[in-house]
This record gives structure tokens, sequence and C-alpha cells, in this order.
């Protein structure tokens, strides 16, 4: 056991985490940024969404997941199966998920796209490249975007 002024501790990694504990470093986490942002959302104000896109038989051609919490659309992952692509499809998706952050009082959007990617396909829809991770994964780099969604 180790001990840092007096308080004594064990460091331990885990791949499965219990919610219970999961939940108690979210919870210390809101805390302590209500102390300087008390109006700041709670996680349960978080709205987690998707977008399909299916053929004529159901089945999914593409698909968009995101989530919107305090002022940001957060666009997780965009896809469309190779058969699809070319169609506006992609398009579509983001435009469709902006108008539903825009409608419920979002005012910007965040994703991120590796170099071998789409960052072209986001340029053309309006987001900026705001920072750029290089090597991840080596040899490539990671882009964060951002697009203002209200003027």
């Amino acid at each position: 056991m180790q001990f840092y002024y007096n308080i004594p501790m064990k460091i331990e990694l885990t791949k499965k985490p219990s919610q219970e504990d999961a939940k108690t470093i979210s919870d210390g986490l809101i805390r302590f940024n209500h102390k300087t942002i008390p109006d700041l959302e709670y996680p349960e104000a978080t709205i987690n969404f998707s977008i399909f896109t299916r053929d004529d038989d159901g089945k999914v051609i593409a698909g968009l997941r995101a989530s919107c919490y305090w002022n940001i659309l957060h666009i997780e992952l965009v896809w469309v199966s190779e058969e699809a692509r070319g169609h506006d499809i992609g398009s579509q998706m983001v435009e469709k998920a902006e108008a539903f952050a825009i409608e419920n009082g979002f005012e910007r959007a965040l994703l991120d796209t590796t170099s071998w990617q789409a960052r072209p396909f986001y340029e053309k829809l309006g987001y900026e490249v705001f920072g750029t991770l290089p090597d991840h994964p080596k040899g490539y780099a990671l882009h964060f975007m951002t697009k203002k969604l209200v003027t």
C-alpha cells in the first residue's frame, strides 16, 4: 500500500470497471465542474441519437451516431456503405443531425476524422480543422473539426 499525504491508496487498472466505480468518477468530475460553472448541464441532459439510411428491404446502408451536450453537437461517427457512396447520403445525414441540434438549442458541431477518411467531405459541409494530432495512428493524422451551427 502506498501513502501520499497520509492518504492510504492503491492504484489499479481494470478493463471492466463496475458501474458504481465508473459513476463515482463521473459524478466527481461533475461536482468539480459545477464549482466553476454552476448552471452547466448534467449528463442526464445529454441527447444521444442515431440516424439510419435503409434500402427498400430495410437493410441499413448508412448511419450516423451523435450526441448533444453543453452547447455542442458531437458527431461521433458517420458510415456509408460502399454501394451507397456518391449519392449524397452522408451529407443528408450530417445536415439532419445539424438541424436536430439547432432545433434543440445547440450552437456548434464537433467531430474528428483521420487523414485517410473524410476531411474533404466535412470541409465541403463547412467544417474547419482546428487541430491535428500527428501519428494517430502511426503514419496518419487525426483531424479535429468544428462548425458554427447558428449565426
